[in-house]
């Protein structure tokens, strides 16, 4: 018996995955194990692998389409059955029927030229299954010949268009305020008139564009989302302060220089700080929160997000009860989900949840700068580069390695004074960093 393969649900807060590739066709025989398709969420890429064995009887989305989860993707069974009720249905088939009209005479519909308005719409109806397959393909909406309910443009009025060659694209669009003799019937604008002006303006001249255009990644969309919701929303303040670093930097060459003799995972200085804020934190309520409107949710443990730059963007895995954590325990643990996000392999569940995020700018020689905050977190940790400052001892004045911090909080969740003693505190620790290791 054939059976329907569903997109899967990658987390709680996953309604979509997007089909990166497929890997079998129809036709092909499939094996238990076997990868089916690559699908990705707006954060993380995952294989689909084959539970039973068969033959490939249909694949029903293409690569690049949104599915929502749990829609059947393709069938596998044996070879000659029929997978007709495992097909999602289209628009076409969910729509209501069409007017008696448009029924009569379908020889003569299939007939005629393929012809385009002279005006486009400024208000189109359209579905987002079609929206989408327009952009995909570069057509302009706007010209299509409506057929569905209520004069909304469906899946079948694009493919029209694309099947009929015609790619109108706002460029093109614009010729229709020139003089376009028309040479369809009754002296209509048809497609060949369309293309013609075109063909002719490129083979005059084929200059070289100065800029490329490409279509936003979803990733890239979610972060810009949460970070205009973060900056519009929030009233966001940044205090900057810098520590002693000496005894820190002391600390992790010596854990460098013994790492392997004890099967320690490499610890870096920003691991360290990620340590000192777990640490740290629990004494500071008001920080290690949720600024939810009407509530603000405290978090009685520690789950510290750790920034992660990615090929694909932007990531930000959480590190759950890291104040219940060893020092080496944080540092292996943040090395497997920033490996993860980087292969785009990472569980999308484990990109929520976070109470407090640390971002590192620190490599890259930045001195300062202001954090974004994740929200509804109520403060992020800006970590910088360590500079070479001077300070008075004893009455001499002495240079030592400072390391920036850049503390960015909520100011509708807490005030300054709280956030300038947790910044306080944390300095504190980590100038005093093998007294912190005993607590």
């Amino acid at each position: 018996m054939a059976t329907a393969i569903l997109m899967p649900k990658q987390g709680q807060s996953v309604e979509s995955c997007i089909i990166a590739k497929w890997h079998k066709k129809e036709g092909d025989s499939v094996a238990v194990g076997d990868v089916l398709f690559t699908y990705e969420t707006d954060k993380a890429t995952f294989d689909e692998e084959a539970k039973e064995a068969g033959v490939m009887l249909g694949i029903f989305f293409e690569e690049g389409d949104d599915v929502p989860c749990l829609t059947p993707v393709c069938a596998i069974g044996n070879a000659g059955e029929d997978i007709s009720d495992l097909k999602p249905k289209s628009e076409e088939e969910e729509a209501p029927a069409a007017a008696p009209a448009e029924e009569k005479a379908p020889e003569a519909v299939a007939a005629a030229p393929v012809e385009v308005k002279a005006t486009a719409s400024d208000n189109v109806f359209i579905s987002p299954r079609a929206k989408d397959l327009a952009e995909k393909h570069n057509v302009d909406y706007h010209y299509a010949q409506a057929t569905g309910p209520n004069g909304r443009v469906i899946e079948r009025d694009v493919r029209a268009m694309i099947d009929s060659g015609l790619m109108t694209t706002p460029a093109a669009s614009g010729a229709f305020s020139a003089d376009i003799q028309g040479t369809g019937i009754g002296g209509r604008i048809s497609v060949a008139d369309l293309n013609a002006p075109a063909a002719a303006s490129a083979a005059a001249s084929a200059p070289v564009a100065d800029f490329e255009e490409v279509k936003t990644p979803n990733i890239r969309k979610v972060i810009a989302k949460a970070m205009h919701s973060s900056l519009s929303e929030m009233a966001q303040l940044t205090l900057n302060a810098s520590f002693d670093a000496t005894e820190i930097m002391a600390y992790r060459s010596k854990v460098k220089a013994n790492m392997e003799k004890m099967g320690l995972a490499n610890i870096t200085l920003n691991d360290l700080v990620m340590y000192a804020v777990a640490k740290t934190l629990p004494n500071h309520r008001d920080c290690n929160a949720h600024f939810l409107g009407d509530t603000i949710k405290y978090f009685n443990n520690v789950h510290l997000g750790m920034a992660v730059d990615t090929p694909r963007g932007l990531l930000v895995p959480t590190i759950f009860n890291a104040n219940n954590k060893s020092l080496n325990e944080i540092a292996a643990e943040a090395k497997e989900v920033a490996g993860k996000c980087k292969e785009g392999t990472v569980s999308p569940d484990q990109l929520t949840g976070g109470s407090f995020t640390v971002t590192n700018l620190g490599s890259m020689g930045v001195e300062s700068f202001t954090p974004v905050i994740n929200p509804p977190q109520t403060c992020i940790l800006g970590v910088c580069t360590i500079e070479t400052k001077v300070k008075n001892v004893g009455g001499e004045y002495k240079y030592y390695p400072a390391m920036g911090l850049s503390l960015t909080f909520d100011h509708r969740a807490l005030d300054g004074s709280p956030a300038a003693r947790f910044l306080k505190d944390l300095c504190n620790n980590l100038e005093n960093f093998s007294v912190l290791l005993a607590k």
